[in-house]
């Protein structure tokens, strides 16, 4: 592909609904709301685990989330709570989830966002080690073109996440089947505490799609509209079968990697022009002169987060913390008394299976016996003096014990009986 279709350009932002452009603004406030909510808790010590901000960030996991429909699937990392909250997580899931509630997703087996929903939001968990979801999610993507669903997949990765093999691993299977996969990755210009310009030698981490061949895309990350509509965009592209699609967010991480991080290694200039493009005050300006929210549109979305929000955090902090005698529950997947997830089959099952072989799946091997698939029987393997695996109803032949060897007067050797040898070659050595 050459280079110049790799990036493709941002789309113009398209005209939207009323109702869509006030959705966006809503999940952005309840996205800021719900995680200043788990900051005032976490300072109270009613969060038991890491609290991770995406301060300065809601466009993109909003934006991103609310490209996607019904069908298709995600997988969020830490600083995604606004694409939970906008494919339907209730923020009660969230807060119980930190606080380590039985309530909680995980009946407090974690205490962050490690919680997923296969079933009804076709959610998958997040992963901890950072790109390990982009061949997960490659995988949901294949997965869903074989079950002839016409769905796509969707995960996120930061500008350090970036620089993990798994990141180019993944992005190259699925560059190579092309699959419906459309990954979004935040650069906050910060992996921790390591800035962008001293992990990577280029300037535009979308460039990156150029080696495997596919489209990718570099947007403002701090316009919501523009996040939103270059998602879309990416979307339908993917769902279409044109394969993954790349998206670079250019933004700034507001807050250290954590709660427990001051981040006082970010220059101060560098906060104070990000934090002059707030994304949450540059929506509300623009939505102000397209004349889409006034003051009274405003305060009824603010009482209206204001109550979901009491109640919800009433809820966690009553909920109850999970019994001691659960400890040891869900630890190790057991089988159907744990979670029983079946394959709902939208083709005949044989249409996706490989032919059957002709040739039967069983193999020998001289001096060991032979050995067949796991569908078949125990492999009869014999090793030395061991006794050979046998059917159950043929006993197995144990070998004669050695003779003991007698101790006297040593004998004359003799010399045993061999067959007589044959006249050497001429010329021969």
């Amino acid at each position: 592909m050459p280079a110049s279709k790799t990036r493709a350009k941002a789309p113009s932002a398209a005209k939207l609904s009323r109702q869509q452009y006030l959705d966006l603004y809503y999940y952005m406030r309840l996205n800021r709301e719900v995680e200043e909510a788990m900051t005032r808790l976490f300072r109270q010590n009613k969060i038991v685990g890491g609290l991770y901000a995406s301060l300065g960030q809601e466009a993109i996991s909003v934006g991103t989330a609310y490209a996607l429909e019904r069908r298709d699937w995600m997988a969020p990392m830490i600083r995604n709570i606004g694409a939970l909250l906008v494919k339907g997580v209730p923020p009660r899931d969230i807060f119980t989830q930190h606080m380590a509630k039985y309530t909680s997703p995980t009946k407090g087996k974690d205490g962050t966002s490690h919680f997923g929903d296969l079933e009804n939001l076709h959610i998958v968990s997040p992963i901890s080690m950072l790109g390990d979801l982009i061949p997960v999610m490659t995988g949901v993507a294949m997965a869903g073109r074989y079950l002839g669903q016409k769905l796509v997949a969707m995960t996120w990765i930061g500008d350090g996440g970036s620089s993990t093999g798994v990141f180019h691993e993944g992005l190259n299977l699925a560059a190579s089947q092309k699959a419906a996969l459309v990954l979004i990755l935040e650069n906050n210009l910060w992996a921790y505490s390591t800035p962008v310009r001293r992990q990577v030698p280029i300037e535009n981490l979308a460039d990156r799609a150029k080696a495997y061949g596919i489209s990718s895309y570099i947007v403002d990350g701090n316009d919501v509209v523009a996040v939103y509509t270059t998602a879309k965009e990416a979307v339908e592209r993917a769902r279409s079968g044109e394969g993954p699609i790349l998206i670079e967010a250019k933004t700034f991480r507001r807050r250290g990697h954590a709660q427990h991080d001051p981040a006082e290694y970010v220059p101060k200039e560098q906060r104070a022009y990000w934090e002059k493009r707030d994304p949450i005050l540059l929506y509300e300006e623009f939505l102000t002169k397209e004349k889409l929210l006034d003051a009274k549109a405003k305060k009824e979305i603010e009482d209206k987060i204001s109550t979901l929000l009491e109640k919800e955090r009433e809820f966690a902090e009553n909920s109850p913390m999970p019994p001691p005698e659960t400890a040891e529950q869900g630890v190790y997947c057991t089988g159907p008394e744990c979670h029983d997830i079946q394959p709902r089959w939208k083709r005949p099952v044989d249409e996706l299976l490989p032919p059957k072989s002709s040739v039967e799946a069983v193999w020998t091997v001289a001096g060991f016996g032979s050995g067949q698939t796991f569908s078949g029987g125990s492999a009869p393997i014999h090793f030395g003096d061991v006794p050979a695996a046998v059917s159950p109803d043929k006993p197995a032949t144990l070998p004669d014990p050695p003779k003991k060897l007698s101790v006297g007067p040593a004998k004359k050797s003799v010399t045993p009986k061999s067959s007589p040898k044959k006249p050497a070659k001429k010329g021969g050595r």
